[in-house]
């Protein structure tokens, strides 16, 4: 199979001016009468009942907290990435809830909870921000923004076209120079980025695909859920590649939309 050509990096996110904003009238005279009274600053209410305040979103990050999230780093890239940015309109009510929600194309964006766990697998108390990393699945583009927080590169792959044109536009107005992401199969990977510090996946399968594995650094962790052969439960899996070889841990319970190869 011929390699496609490598996209052009960092990623060129289109620029598209809004409307300047609005100036306010001519400045009125103040009766000479009575002393000008300062105005009470009114703020209006964001769309989306207050769901790009800073406060909603800390909420979300106490719960995380409490339930043993406790990196500082994940914490803190969870309170700055606004979810609700990254789901559809009539969901956005339920974006700091700790639930997976339906984004179009059969697939789901994976519970805060979740999201900040893989995270914190993957940087497994390191003093300093991960590397570069691959993420398998983008998806809506909410986990390739909290990552961009947390290692000098990322790499995400999607396999749906949809998918892949739903997370840039999502990630545009963020203008995220260390994301890269790529339309193509996932569990082949991208050769030409490796070798990655970590690898994450958003979609499970009976095995981890064995490109993963020879793009994986050594040194580096992969964290995917991987799914019995019999039933189909998945769990949470974690591979560290040493030189004395894959040293893998198998963790808690998960959900997540069956691994798939080829593009769509």
């Amino acid at each position: 199979m011929t390699a496609k050509p490598r996209p052009s990096f960092p990623a060129r996110l289109d620029r598209t001016p809004g409307p300047a904003p609005a100036r306010g009238g001519a400045m009125q005279p103040v009766p000479a009468s009575r002393p000008a009274a300062a105005k009470p600053v009114v703020r209006q209410q964001p769309h989306g009942l207050g769901l790009d305040s800073h406060a909603v979103r800390q909420a979300m990050v106490n719960k995380l907290a409490a339930q043993g999230v406790s990196d500082v780093r994940v914490l803190s890239a969870m309170g700055t990435i606004e979810r609700h940015r990254f789901v559809d309109s009539a969901l956005v009510n339920q974006a700091y809830e700790d639930t997976s929600l339906p984004i179009g194309l059969g697939q789901t964006i994976s519970k805060p909870g979740v999201v900040s766990r893989m995270a914190e697998l993957l940087l497994n108390g390191r003093p300093d921000k991960l590397g570069r990393v691959l993420e398998i699945g983008t998806g809506c583009g909410y986990q390739a923004a909290v990552l961009s927080l947390l290692a000098s590169e990322v790499y995400s792959i999607e396999r749906l076209r949809g998918l892949h044109d739903k997370a840039r536009e999502n990630l545009r107005p963020l203008r995220l120079p260390n994301v890269h992401l790529l339309f193509g199969d996932g569990m082949a990977g991208f050769a030409k980025g490796a070798p990655y510090a970590a690898i994450i996946a958003a979609a499970g399968g009976e095995a981890v695909p064995q490109a993963w594995i020879d793009q994986l650094a050594m040194g580096g962790r992969l964290v995917a859920p991987v799914a019995s052969s019999t039933g189909g439960q998945q769990a949470l899996m974690v591979i560290d590649k040493t030189p004395q070889g894959l040293r893998q841990t198998v963790l808690e319970a998960v959900h997540f939309v069956p691994l798939k190869s080829g593009i769509a």
